[in-house]
C-alpha cells in the first residue's frame, strides 16, 4: 500500500525549486495604475504610454526574462487590451515566475517597461509589493485566457470514485518507474501518454514550480498531452498531471490535473448566455461527497457582490447539472464595439468574466475554481435612436441621440442644410451635450431655439404653428471612416394667431390698437410693402406708441396709405389697411382695414387709374368768383359738384386739355381750374383790372412705372408683376395698390392738403 499524507514542505524541499527572496521598493511610473487583487497583480498602462510600449521585462536576482507569447502562457502573465480605455492591461499571477513569494503572503513584483521614446529605446522599472488578501485554498485552479494555473498545498490520494482507473494507472507508473528524481506523469484517456523530467516538461511547455508551501503546474491550452472531455454536453479541456518521486519504500504522487471548459458563449438577442458544468469531474476525487459552497461572478478578475450582479442585470443559475450565466447586452462592465461599412452601422458587445465556484469533494479537500470567461455578441446591425424630449413651453428643440460605445464621437451636425462642426454649432448657440452612462455608453443631446433662423416655420391657418428642424450628423467610428445618420423633428403650438387690430375712427384719422402675444416675433406688421417701424411712422406722420403689452398706431387721414372713395363736396370715405405678415416668408396671413367717414374740405387726388379728383375752396378771391363758371384747360370740362364757395373736379389725365411734362424720374399731367372774367354776370364791369381766377393741379407718377408717354392723349400704367405697397415714387407688389406722388399749385391760394390715392396694374385708360 502507498502511504500518501506527506507534507508539502517536505515535497517542496526535495524538489528545491524555491525562488530567491529579493525585497524591492514599490515604484509605479507615471501614466501606469497598478492593483494588488486577491489572486495577482494587475496594470494598467495608459494609451499614450502604451502606444510606445515595445517591450514588458520580468526580472529577479537570476537575471532578466522577456515576457513573449509563450512566455506568458508558460510563466503566468496575461497582456490584453481595454477596449473602453485603450489602455493596455497586465496580469500577474501571484504564483507567476520571478515573483519572490518567501511565505506565500507576500509577493514582489519587478518589471521592466521597455518604451519607445522617437529611436532611443529607454527602460522604465515598475515594482511593486502584494500581501495576500484572502487565503489558500488547499486547491486552487485558475483558467485564464491562454493557459490554466493549478497549485495545490496537499492533495492525497484515492482509491473510490470515478478516478480510481486514472490512479491506478498513475500507482502502476509510478511504482514501475519512480526514482529519487522527480518525474511528471501525462495522462490521456486514463493512458501514459509521456513520462519526462521536470526539465524536460519545462521545454515541452509546461511549467512546475515550488513555493514555501505550493505547487504550481502551468500549461497553455492545446497541448499534445491535452485532451477534450465531454461534460453534460459541454467541452472541457483537461491535462492530466502528475509528480512523483520514490523515497525510499514510499512512492510521493501529488496530484496536478487542471480542467478548463472550452466552449463559447452565445446570444439570445437580448442576453449573452455561457454554460459551463455544475461539477468537473476531472477535478473530483469522489463524487458521492460533492458539496457546492459558494459561486460568484466577477470582472476583470474582480469578483461583485450580490448587490452589484443584480443592479447590473448579471445573472448565475444553476440548471441541471450546468451553471447559466447571462449577462444583459450592453449592462456595466462590458464593452460595446462600432464598425461601420458602406455607412451601415454594425457593433458587438463583449465582456471579461471572472466566474469563482468554490466545492469540496467527498474527501473533504476544498477547490477553488476561478475561470476568465469572454463573452462576446455577433456582429449586430445597428441603427442609431433619436428622442424628441422637445418641451414646447421651453421654446426649444431637445433631441437625444444614443446610445453608442466610448468608441463613437460626434463631429458634426448639419441643422436644416447648414453644416456645424461640434464646436462651431456651441458657439452658435446650439449646444451640444455628452451624456455619459453607467454601462460605458455615451449618448448626445443638442438643444435649438424655436426662433433660431435656422429652425423652419410654417403656419395653418386654423390656428397650428409648426416648427421643423432637419439633423444629419456626422459620426467618427474611430479609427474607421464617418458614419451619418439622420431625423428630424416637429413642434405644434396651437392657438397662435396672427396680430389681430381693432380700428377706431376719429375725426382726424384711425387709430389702431393691438395686444402682444407670446408668439408675436413670427409676424412682421406692415404697411402696404414696408414694416411698421418707427422709423416710417415718424416719416410719414404717423403717431406710434409700442411697449410690452399692446402698439397702437394713430393714422392721421391725409398720410401715406389711405385709399379714398365716394369723394363729394360735404364728405368721403378712407381707409387704411393693416397687414400682418409671415417674418421669414412675408407671405401675408392677415389684413386689417378699416373704413371711416371724414368731412370734405379741400383735397386732391391722383388716382392710379388716371382720374384726378380735386376739391377747391373759390372764396378768397375778389371779388368772388361763382363756382358754377369754374372749367379746367378745356372749357368744356365743368365741375361734377359745385355750392356756393367750392368745386369737385374729376377728370382723366388724358382728357381736358392736361398737359403732360417728362424729365429723368417723374411724369408730370397739370391742368388748371380757371375762372374767366368775361364770363361773369351781366352788368359787370367789362373793363377791370382784377385777374382771371387759375388754380394749377398737377399729378406726379414715378416715369418707370408709365408704360409709354401720353402724347397720343392716352393713358396706360406699366404692365409688372407687384408683391407688396410702395408709396409716391417707389415699385408696387403684385396684386396690391401702389400710390402716386401728386401736387396742387394755385395763383392765389394753395391747397392745404397734398394726398395720395392708390391705383392698380394693367390698366389701359384712354
Amino acid at each position: 500500500m502507498v502511504a500518501m499524507p506527506l507534507g508539502f514542505y517536505f515535497v517542496v524541499c526535495l524538489l528545491t525549486l524555491l525562488l530567491a527572496v529579493s525585497v524591492h521598493c514599490n515604484n509605479v511610473p507615471e501614466g501606469v495604475s497598478v492593483e494588488c487583487r486577491d489572486r495577482y497583480l494587475w496594470v494598467s498602462i495608459e494609451k499614450p504610454l502604451a502606444d510606445r510600449l515595445v517591450q514588458i521585462e520580468a526580472f529577479d536576482d537570476t537575471g532578466v526574462y522577456p515576457i513573449t507569447e509563450k512566455y506568458k502562457s508558460e510563466c503566468g502573465y496575461t497582456c490584453t487590451y481595454d477596449d473602453l480605455t485603450g489602455n493596455s492591461i497586465l496580469r500577474a499571477s501571484y504564483l507567476s515566475c520571478h515573483t519572490p513569494n518567501p511565505t506565500d503572503e507576500v509577493f514582489v513584483f519587478n518589471f521592466n517597461l521597455i518604451i519607445r521614446d522617437y529611436d532611443v529605446m529607454v527602460s522604465v522599472p515598475l515594482s511593486k509589493t502584494c500581501t495576500l488578501s484572502l487565503p489558500w485554498s488547499p486547491r486552487e485552479v485558475i483558467c485564464e485566457h491562454k493557459y490554466m494555473e493549478v497549485s495545490v498545498r496537499n492533495m492525497p490520494c484515492t482509491s473510490s470514485g470515478k478516478t480510481s482507473e486514472i490512479w491506478g494507472a498513475t500507482l502502476s507508473v509510478a511504482h514501475e518507474s519512480a526514482t529519487h528524481a522527480y518525474k511528471v506523469l501525462f495522462l490521456k484517456g486514463g493512458e501514459e501518454v509521456a513520462s519526462m523530467s521536470i526539465d524536460d516538461a519545462r521545454m515541452h511547455g509546461y511549467v512546475i514550480d515550488a513555493t514555501e508551501e505550493r505547487i504550481v503546474f502551468r500549461a497553455a491550452y492545446a497541448q499534445p498531452d491535452s485532451e477534450i472531455k465531454m461534460i453534460n454536453g459541454i467541452p472541457v479541456e483537461v491535462v492530466h498531471a502528475t509528480v512523483f518521486f520514490r523515497r525510499s519504500w514510499m512512492v510521493m504522487i501529488i496530484d496536478l490535473t487542471g480542467a478548463c471548459t472550452t466552449n463559447l458563449s452565445s446570444f439570445d438577442g437580448e442576453r449573452l448566455l455561457w454554460e459551463t458544468p455544475m461539477v468537473l469531474t476531472p477535478l473530483m476525487y469522489n463524487h458521492s461527497g460533492f458539496m457546492s459552497q459558494q459561486m460568484r461572478l466577477g470582472l476583470e478578475g474582480q469578483l461583485l457582490d450580490m448587490s452589484t450582479m443584480n443592479d447590473w442585470g448579471y445573472l448565475l443559475d444553476i440548471i441541471g447539472d450546468s451553471v447559466w450565466i447571462s449577462v444583459p447586452y450592453s449592462a456595466k462592465g462590458g464593452y460595446r464595439w462600432s464598425f461601420v461599412q458602406q455607412n451601415t452601422y454594425h457593433e458587438y458587445y463583449s465582456v471579461n468574466l471572472y466566474y469563482e465556484h468554490v466545492f469540496m469533494d467527498g474527501s473533504g479537500r476544498l477547490t477553488r475554481f476561478r475561470q476568465v470567461k469572454k463573452l462576446a455578441s455577433p456582429l449586430l446591425f445597428q441603427v442609431p435612436f433619436t428622442i424628441d424630449q422637445t418641451i414646447i413651453e421651453e421654446h426649444h428643440f431637445t433631441v437625444y441621440l444614443g446610445n453608442f460605445p466610448y468608441d463613437v464621437e460626434l463631429l458634426a451636425v448639419v441643422l436644416n442644410g447648414e453644416l456645424f462642426t461640434v464646436p462651431e454649432a456651441i458657439l452658435s448657440g446650439y449646444p451640444i451635450t455628452n451624456i455619459p452612462h453607467s454601462n460605458g455608453t455615451h449618448a448626445y443631446v443638442i438643444r435649438v431655439p424655436f426662433e433660431d433662423a435656422l429652425v423652419q416655420k410654417m403656419y395653418f391657418s386654423e390656428g397650428f404653428l409648426q416648427y421643423s428642424l432637419a439633423i444629419n450628423y456626422t459620426l467618427n467610428i474611430m479609427p474607421q471612416d464617418p458614419y451619418y445618420h439622420s431625423a428630424s423633428v416637429i413642434a405644434q403650438i396651437k392657438d397662435v394667431f396672427p396680430p389681430d387690430f381693432n380700428g377706431v375712427c376719429t375725426e382726424t384719422g384711425i387709430i389702431f390698437k393691438m395686444d402682444h402675444q407670446k408668439a408675436g416675433y413670427l409676424w412682421e406688421i406692415g404697411i402696404g410693402h414696408y414694416p411698421l417701424s418707427t422709423e416710417l411712422a415718424a416719416q410719414r406722420g404717423y403717431i406710434l406708441h409700442n411697449d410690452s403689452q399692446s402698439l397702437i398706431l394713430e393714422v392721421p387721414v391725409f398720410t401715406i396709405g389711405y385709399i379714398y372713395e365716394d369723394i363729394s363736396l360735404t364728405q368721403f370715405f378712407g381707409t387704411f389697411e393693416i397687414l400682418s405678415r409671415d417674418a421669414k416668408t412675408l407671405e401675408i396671413q392677415k389684413s386689417t382695414a378699416k373704413r371711416c367717414l371724414f368731412k370734405t374740405d379741400e383735397l386732391i387726388v391722383c388716382s392710379p387709374n388716371g382720374v384726378v379728383t380735386v376739391v377747391a375752396s373759390m372764396t378768397v378771391t375778389l371779388p368772388k368768383t361763382e363756382p358754377r363758371r369754374a372749367t379746367l384747360l378745356d372749357a368744356n370740362c365743368g365741375p361734377e359738384e359745385f355750392d356756393g364757395t367750392r368745386v369737385l373736379f374729376a377728370f382723366k389725365v388724358n382728357t381736358c386739355g392736361t398737359r403732360v411734362m417728362v424729365d429723368d424720374s417723374y411724369v408730370t399731367y397739370e391742368n388748371e381750374i380757371l375762372v374767366n372774367r368775361e364770363l361773369l354776370p351781366e352788368g359787370a364791369p367789362v373793363i377791370t383790372r382784377d385777374a382771371d381766377y387759375r388754380l394749377t393741379v398737377r399729378c406726379h407718377y414715378p416715369v418707370n412705372d408709365v408704360h409709354q408717354l401720353f402724347v397720343d392723349r392716352k393713358f396706360k400704367c406699366a404692365q409688372k408683376n407687384y408683391r407688396s405697397t410702395y408709396h409716391s415714387h417707389y415699385s408696387l407688389s403684385k396684386g396690391y395698390n401702389r400710390i402716386c406722388a401728386c401736387s396742387v399749385y394755385s395763383g392765389h391760394s394753395g391747397m392745404k392738403n397734398l394726398l395720395r390715392g392708390n391705383w392698380k396694374p394693367d390698366l389701359d385708360t384712354k
